[in-house]
């Protein structure tokens, strides 16, 4: 199998190493010819991935930001073999899978939307990993989820790379699941440690603020573009957030026991309920 990896970041650069690991050969690009390099010294790539080897490729991923990938899938989509794969990895889903798809119709190519569930707090190729996404989900946006044949092709894909598990849902749903499960808690967290003057020197850090904080730590650049392209949903969630956590201030402020009670037995409730929830479809690997 031939693999294109467009972007050698953490992501891409993940995804070379974790697809030579398995056996396939990989060519890979990447705008920093500084990058490309290091990847071809680490082993990560076999070539480059260029406008004559593209079409040679069974499955192209665009590891970019959401605008760059829009940009080279538009570029590059009458290149594409009618037998490639497409696969983007950006965070959110609605506007490379609007654009992803209009190019697929147009030239024949097979365009899925995509989001592997993985990630650490650093960027760049030298923090990839080929065990980055052992035991992890991809989330998948596809228009052919009653193709069987189809659905097997890609169980062999992403189990090469190690993924465990593949779920499948719209571009709307992820954008909603994804403001609420990833991008809430990543503000919350940033701004919780940002009172500096409530850490008390020596004191020792239990799990709970270990747990909670562990994501406050980010790449403001990439986040802040997610963050944005996904703001009608990211929006109202923050909001319910915020009159929620009045709810918590005034019933402390009160001291009414009987209310703050019932504030932690309704979260406590609806963890438990969110915990038995399933995306539209899953599939082990």
């Amino acid at each position: 199998m031939k693999i294109g990896i467009v972007g050698l970041g953490l992501i891409g650069g993940s995804l070379a190493r974790a697809y030579k690991r398995a056996g396939a050969e990989v060519l890979g690009y990447n705008r920093n010819k500084t990058t490309y390099g290091f990847a071809e010294m680490a082993g990560a790539v076999d070539g480059k991935l260029d406008d004559d080897t593209i079409a040679d490729c069974d499955v192209i991923f665009i590891c970019l930001t959401i605008d760059a990938a829009v940009e080279w899938l538009k570029a590059k989509a009458d290149r594409f073999s009618k037998d490639t794969v497409v696969i983007d990895c950006c965070g959110i889903k609605r506007r490379i899978c609007e654009a992803g798809f209009a190019e697929a119709d147009s030239h024949g190519f097979t365009f899925i939307g995509g989001h592997p569930m993985a990630g650490k707090q650093y960027g760049g190729f030298k923090n990839s990993r080929e065990d980055l996404f052992d035991g992890a989900t991809m989330v998948l946006v596809t228009e052919r989820r009653d193709d069987i044949e189809f659905l097997a092709r890609l169980k062999d894909l992403f189990r090469m790379a190690g993924f465990g598990k593949l779920s499948f849902m719209t571009a709307e749903q992820h954008d909603d699941m994804i403001a609420f499960t990833s991008q809430m808690t990543h503000i919350a967290a940033n701004a919780f440690v940002k009172d500096e003057a409530d850490y008390p020197e020596g004191f020792p850090v239990g799990g709970s603020f270990r747990d909670f904080t562990r994501v406050a730590e980010l790449d403001e650049t990439m986040w802040t573009d997610l963050i944005l392209e996904n703001k009608d949903n990211l929006l109202r969630i923050l909001r319910s957030y915020i009159d929620e956590l009045g709810k918590y201030s005034e019933a402390i402020e009160n001291e009414n026991e009987n209310e703050l009670k019932e504030l932690f037995r309704a979260g406590s409730r609806s963890k438990k309920e969110a915990d038995l929830k399933d995306p539209v479809l899953t599939m082990k690997l």
